[in-house]
């Protein structure tokens, strides 16, 4: 089995603080419902409240943390890795949630109201987020914005940029970067922490990248070719030195679609691929289908949207990316 880098577990805790925010909503129900909570949760001792300076850098006291709120729960794991003690972070979608596809609630407007720094993937990704953070003080971090995307190649998305740019280690230290630079603005006295965690991290990364690529280099080249349900590994494919193929552009309501199957299914047999994946936050009948109609195997799932649950395979990012190139590589090799 490869042994890619091992990933690093860090627990939260400490007191939340508060500071008032306005967040639009669209209907007259959540806005009372907001109000209500706004109004019973109400202050008297404001010792350890988050001071801001004239210029919104934020000024703490003892004991105090950075409430980070982000849109899924790879960059919450991301925030808590390069925060350390500093902060306390929450996301707005779970374990196992599908991003593209998720209609935020009334809680989740209460998970990010009361945040000092908001954190999205962007890319057209998380846009639902748009909704409810406009018209709030939280700083936002658009965690992709060094990013050079690649374009979507099929389907109703074609021409749009891949949002998927994490899965590849090469863009994931861009991520982790931009998001130790906004902790490091909003918060100077952490400065030099967030950015020697940050270090470390990308340096993990870096390794783990190195070892993907000479993994690859023992696939038989003919078979260096990933065959996925969404097409969400196209940053990771170009970095590794494998083709993609994928079943959709996208999570959507346009997927395993009869003739993407049938596509597949002669993509698959002509190259006569050994093993084809499909991910966790998606069903796996239509490559179920692909694998019964080709002879080709459906060797294991992958994790693309969502961490899962700590007890889980994949509870950290380095995990996640972990677990998929090595299962990538032992599937195609064998």
């Amino acid at each position: 089995m490869l042994n890619f880098c091992p990933a690093v577990n860090r627990k939260e805790g400490g007191p939340r603080t508060c500071r008032t925010a306005v967040v639009p909503v669209f209907t007259l129900a959540l806005l009372v419902v907001l109000a209500t909570s706004a109004c019973t949760s109400v202050r008297t001792d404001t010792s350890d409240e988050v001071a801001f300076t004239d210029d919104g850098r934020r000024s703490a006291g003892p004991g105090d943390r950075v409430v980070v709120a982000t849109t899924f729960t790879i960059l919450a794991d991301m925030a808590r890795r390069i925060g350390g003690d500093r902060v306390r972070v929450e996301s707005v979608t779970t374990a196992g949630a599908n991003v593209h596809l998720y209609e935020p609630g009334v809680n989740d407007l209460k998970r990010v109201e009361d945040a000092d720094l908001i954190v999205s993937n962007g890319l057209g990704m998380d846009d639902w987020l748009l909704r409810f953070i406009d018209g709030t003080d939280a700083r936002h971090v658009i965690t992709s914005s060094e990013v050079d995307p690649l374009p979507v190649r099929s389907g109703k998305y074609t021409g749009r940029p891949n949002p998927h740019a994490w899965m590849s280690p090469v863009e994931g230290a861009k991520y982790i970067r931009a998001i130790a630079r906004a902790l490091a603005d909003l918060d100077p006295d952490g400065a030099a922490a967030y950015t020697a965690r940050a270090e470390d991290y990308v340096a993990d990364l870096v390794d783990l990248a190195s070892r993907a690529r000479t993994a690859v280099v023992s696939v038989p080249e003919q078979r260096r070719v990933l065959t996925t349900c969404e097409g969400a590994f196209s940053y990771l494919t170009r970095d590794i030195g494998l083709d993609e193929l994928y079943l959709w552009s996208v999570n959507s309501e346009n997927q395993g679609l009869p003739r993407q199957v049938t596509s597949m299914i002669e993509e698959v047999r002509g190259r006569d691929i050994p093993a084809v994946f499909c991910e966790s936050t998606v069903s796996g009948a239509a490559m179920e289908q692909v694998a019964a109609e080709t002879g080709s195997r459906l060797a294991g799932m992958l994790y693309v949207d969502s961490l899962s649950t700590p007890s889980g395979p994949v509870p950290t990012y380095l995990d996640l990316l972990d677990h998929n190139l090595e299962t990538i590589t032992r599937e195609l090799a064998s």
